[in-house]
């Protein structure tokens, strides 16, 4: 098993058991820290700002991967430091596993939102 593999397997098994968004999303910044060993913090679209959300590491200029959800962003993960293509493909990957999670500040226009 790779290390790529082996990375979105243990954010795999975090977003599989899930539970509070904000806790399933602390969790995801923990285990890519660990596994990546650099900066990560996920921020969300608030109105027309961005807020930053959990991050563990040292902060560092940072490269941010779209969260989407019904195809509009909701959110951004971010990695810093210089990433490989295997980092990319993961965090990309990634982005999209958590996007029923990173709707913090997303206006739902008082409809039900079930994840």
């Amino acid at each position: 098993m790779t290390a790529y593999d082996a990375a979105l397997e243990a954010v795999e098994g975090v977003v599989n058991a899930g539970g509070e968004a904000d806790d399933v999303l602390r969790r995801v910044v923990a285990v890519l820290h660990e596994r990546l060993g650099r900066f990560v913090r996920i921020s969300f679209v608030e109105g027309d700002c961005v807020v930053q959300g959990p991050s563990v590491g040292e902060e560092a200029e940072t490269t941010a991967f779209p969260i989407a959800f019904h195809g509009s962003r909701v959110a951004d993960l971010e990695a810093g430091g210089e990433l490989t293509a295997d980092d990319e493909a993961l965090l990309k990957s990634v982005a999209t596993l958590l996007s029923p999670y990173a709707l913090v500040g997303w206006d739902i226009g008082g409809e039900e939102w079930t994840p």
